[in-house]
């Protein structure tokens, strides 16, 4: 079996969410398929990205924009181009932008499997037109795709039953976590090992960032905030969230990974996500594995998993967050989780049955 997978920036070292998962995915693959061929945007890859090998993974990498809104929609359009000359089995697309090329795909005689992450129209970067094209690409992926999986099951809950017939939640996974004892990356970046609460993700509105600055500037107790995450296009929103900073307490990263992501996770006092809307995040996953006291926004997405009432914040309320950062920083612990449920290998396992059943 041949998949072709459509709708990531790329992996590794490349910032996101669906980039992670992917790589997480795709590099665990073994068994019957026997070519994973991923397309990735050529803007994002750095050097050493371009040089890296997997096995049973070829790269196709395509020029492509930057420019916010276009930038999907061009590249998979060259995608689907290329795959009229370069067959495969199966086409996998993360995402519902560039879920609206199913309809294309489908009429060149590929089966496609969709993974729908998130419902990118609530996201507060889109203008009314792109939210309006966004939800047709979203009607586009449900009425054409072979089969759907899920890393929410209540966006899957919210879907027609139709759609649900062909549909399976499948969460994603977590990586077996060892702990960094080196600290050189924190004297680097001047960050206090135990210290410092800790954000992770790309530096756009649904993160709800601000709301964490605002929240860690008005306690006096916690000295420091370390926010891991660059922003996608241009500065506005990091400028915005250092205007709110009064206080300096906030060290801006930017896009960490690798080891200097393992320090960052390994040596932080708790852990905080303040984002407005999420698919099922990564890096609460990731928090848990070490360990980590974690705050995190009231959304549908964090309920994914079982966490004590008073983890959970308001969305959007940085008086919530104030209180339940400063009671849980003053008393702060190393915590056991049971992640049992989230295994990247059992993900594999039920996302290869999914090729299977859109294949049959």
């Amino acid at each position: 079996m041949r998949i072709a997978v459509i709708g990531t920036r790329g992996f590794p070292n490349v910032q996101g969410g669906v980039e992670r998962h992917c790589e997480c995915l795709y590099s665990r693959f073994g068994g019957p398929v026997e070519e994973i061929k991923v397309y990735r945007r050529c803007p994002y890859l750095s050097p050493e990205t371009k040089s890296s090998h997997y096995p049973r993974i070829s790269f196709v990498d395509l020029p492509s924009t930057r420019i916010k809104g276009f930038e999907a929609v061009f590249h998979t359009f060259l995608c689907c181009l290329h795959l009229l000359f370069h067959r495969v089995d199966v086409v996998h697309i993360h995402n519902i932008g560039p879920g609206m090329f199913t309809p294309l795909l489908r009429l060149f005689g590929f089966k496609v499997v969709i993974t729908y992450h998130s419902a990118n129209y609530e996201h507060k970067k889109w203008g009314a037109i792109a939210k309006m094209i966004l939800r047709l690409s979203e009607s586009l992926s449900f009425g054409f795709a072979n089969e759907i999986i899920f890393v929410n099951k209540f966006q899957m809950e919210k879907a027609p039953a139709s759609i649900q017939k062909k549909s399976v939640y499948i969460p994603n996974g977590i990586d077996c976590i060892t702990r960094s004892c080196a600290t050189d990356y924190l004297e680097k970046i001047g960050a206090e090992k135990g210290g410092y609460v800790l954000g992770v993700g790309r530096l756009t509105p649904e993160k709800g960032f601000e709301y964490l600055v605002k929240a860690v500037n008005q306690l006096d107790e916690v000295k420091q905030l370390v926010i891991a995450g660059a922003a996608d296009h241009g500065d506005g929103y990091l400028q915005h969230l250092k205007d709110l900073d009064v206080n300096k307490k906030t060290i801006f990263a930017g896009f960490v990974g690798g080891e200097d992501l393992r320090q960052l996770y390994s040596h932080a006092r708790m852990f905080v996500l303040s984002s407005v809307n999420e698919g099922f995040p990564l890096v609460m996953l990731e928090a848990m594995g070490y360990g980590l006291p974690i705050v995190v926004s009231d959304i549908p997405a964090t309920h994914l998993v079982v966490l004590p009432e008073g983890c959970y914040a308001t969305s959007c309320d940085v008086n919530s967050f104030k209180k339940r950062i400063g009671a849980m920083y003053a008393d702060c612990g190393k915590v056991a989780y049971d992640l049992s449920d989230y295994d990247w290998d059992e993900v594999v396992r039920q996302t290869h049955a999914m090729y299977c059943e859109a294949v049959q």
